[in-house]
């Protein structure tokens, strides 16, 4: 089985691409050869957009997700779509890249408040310009505005964001990278992706992120809930 390349871990900012069918699946997917698209997991959505055929045909991409093995990419595009799709043909990809770009910036904003407070992640979600993240917290008592003065501060040191591979072995070694109790970094190729902030975080993730916190811009924490005897719900939003 061939997998689907993924342009976007080697460059977020990739808006479009020629790629090949290689399938369709029953569900109206397309799966192809490479992608720009991100794949929905780790709490940030799949990406949207669109597929063009070669006569000019633009299909809506409403969802992109991992196929059974999560070696290859489906874009969803609705199975009223996919019946005269071929294997072997040539399609374009179109990313909508306003919606991507946000949730970029939301993904490494809720890096930063994984820095802000340095206790363990329960679980965490990424949205169209906010999201938030779920806190192991034993006891209340958070200040919303001190909590966003910090994090907007490590916003403003416009730190470059990058990324590297370790083995599973390296993570072994270092449990303390991992923050999420919930979610634990993909195991099986022996490799695992680390995004870091430099000065400021460095924790597994698969997801896109900025080149640099400034692109984050001004974020508000706009709500902090109890969700449990030690949980805490943090909520954020990008400023504009």
């Amino acid at each position: 089985m061939t997998a689907t390349t993924l342009l976007f871990r080697d460059d977020a900012y990739a808006r479009s691409c020629q790629s090949t069918v290689l399938g369709v699946t029953p569900e109206g997917g397309v799966i192809l050869d490479r992608t720009v698209f991100y794949a929905q997991g780790g709490g940030q959505p799949g990406d949207v957009g669109a597929l063009v055929r070669a006569n000019g045909v633009r299909l809506a991409v409403t969802n992109a997700v991992y196929g059974a093995d999560r070696s290859q990419v489906v874009h969803l595009v609705g199975a009223e779509n996919t019946a005269t799709i071929a294997v072997g043909e040539t399609i374009g990809l179109e990313l909508d890249w306003e919606r991507r770009f946000k949730r970029m910036r939301v993904h490494t904003a809720l890096h930063l408040l994984s820095v802000v407070l340095p206790y363990p992640v329960t679980g965490g979600s990424i949205g169209d310009g906010d999201g938030r993240l779920d806190f192991d917290i034993p006891d209340a008592g958070l200040d919303k505005a001190e909590l966003m003065d910090k994090l907007n501060a490590l916003i403003a040191q416009d730190a470059p964001v990058t990324d590297r591979w370790i083995t599973d072995a390296e993570l072994d070694a270092n449990p303390g990278l991992v923050k999420t109790m919930s979610v634990q970094p993909p195991r099986g190729s022996g490799r695992v992706r680390l995004v870091e902030i430099a000065g400021i975080d460095l924790q597994p993730c698969g997801g896109t992120h900025v080149q640099r916190t400034g692109e984050i811009g001004t974020v508000a924490i706009t709500d902090i809930e109890k969700k449990g005897k030690q949980n805490r719900r943090v909520r954020i939003s990008l400023a504009d």
